[in-house]
């Protein structure tokens, strides 16, 4: 027994000093002007964008092999190919490798994006195995990964995120913000516009809202500290909390399967009032005027003088409606 330890630890030993990790990275710069696009399709790797005060667009793409030899890194790396272009105002980034030997190398290269771009330039990202970053720009954001997290600064633009396996997190922007995860949380700060965040996989936290928001989540709770406009937010798993602070247009919708809901009103706000919970009991701050018997489930009344319908459910918890 100790002599098959022993040699499996040289077998191993001898191994991780045989493979080594071979770098091979790439620079490109190319002279724009403010208001271009930089767009980026890659078949795997990282994406991080940051801004600058500049009139041009910088990309490093570093590339990390583990192989054995420099000879055998490059015949991973023939199988990867990188084509960077200007056109107009205009950057095009696209990698591709071979389809066919990628599932045998997929695990020994790894791949990172590295671009500075002008303070005010629009970026639409795509990669299909990793995580997306933009720090502070102006202009339009636009991105995709199928493996990984959405990271975004402070865009002073609308920004459109989607993500099927990681976490999204926007620290605020300037415009509608539109952003889905089928596998993580989401969380924004102060948005200048309307909010739409989705996720089958986590919670979703939304600081300020000038606009609608519209979130969902089957797998967490749902926190909006400050909505201006319409809310509709849905979740099976979890509370949902909400502070409207100005008088909605339209209906709002807050439900949820598996937790209470709460919601903080500004006090000279008119809605028609609808809750009812099927495991727990409706209260309010609010007076109201109650025709017929008075149930501890549900309460459908008018909140000074009514308006808009506020429409509030959840099957395994407690309604609050408060005063801001």
């Amino acid at each position: 027994m100790k002599t098959i330890k022993i040699l499996s630890l040289l077998f191993i030993t001898l191994f991780s000093f045989v493979y080594a990790d071979i770098d091979a990275d790439l620079k490109e710069t190319f002279d724009v002007k403010s208001g271009g696009t930089l767009y980026i399709d890659s078949d795997f790797g990282s994406i991080e964008v940051t801004a600058k005060a500049q009139n041009k667009v910088q990309v490093e793409v570093f590339r990390t092999v583990d192989a054995s030899s420099k000879k055998a890194a490059e015949r991973i790396l023939q199988n990867l190919e990188i084509t960077m272009d200007k056109k107009g105002n205009d950057v095009y980034v696209t990698a591709e490798y071979d389809r066919g030997t990628f599932k045998w190398n997929n695990n020994r290269i790894k791949m990172r994006f590295v671009v500075s771009v002008p303070n005010v330039y629009n970026v639409d990202l795509k990669t299909a195995g990793g995580t997306i970053a933009v720090s502070d720009l102006e202009g339009r954001v636009d991105s995709k990964t199928s493996g990984g997290s959405l990271k975004f600064g402070r865009i002073k633009g609308p920004v459109n995120g989607h993500t099927s396996g990681g976490s999204i997190k926007l620290e605020g922007c300037v415009g509608d913000a539109n952003v889905k995860s089928s596998g993580g949380s989401i969380k924004i700060g102060e948005v200048d516009g309307n909010v739409e965040a989705r996720t089958s996989g986590g919670s979703v936290n939304i600081e300020k809202a000038k606009g609608t928001v519209i979130a969902t989540t089957s797998g967490g709770s749902i926190n909006v500290e400050e909505v201006m406009g319409t809310i509709e937010a849905k979740t099976s798993g979890g509370s949902v909390n909400a502070r409207i602070s100005a008088q909605p247009k339209s209906d709002c919708r807050l439900s949820t399967s598996g937790g209470s809901v709460n919601v903080h009103m500004a006090e000279n706000i008119k809605v028609d009032l609808d809750a009812k919970t099927s495991g727990g009991r409706v209260s309010t701050d609010f007076p109201v005027t109650v025709q017929g018997d008075l149930k501890k489930n549900q309460l459908q009344a008018e909140i000074n003088g009514g308006g808009p319908l506020l429409y509030l459910r959840t099957s395994g918890g407690n309604i609050y409606l408060k005063n801001l």
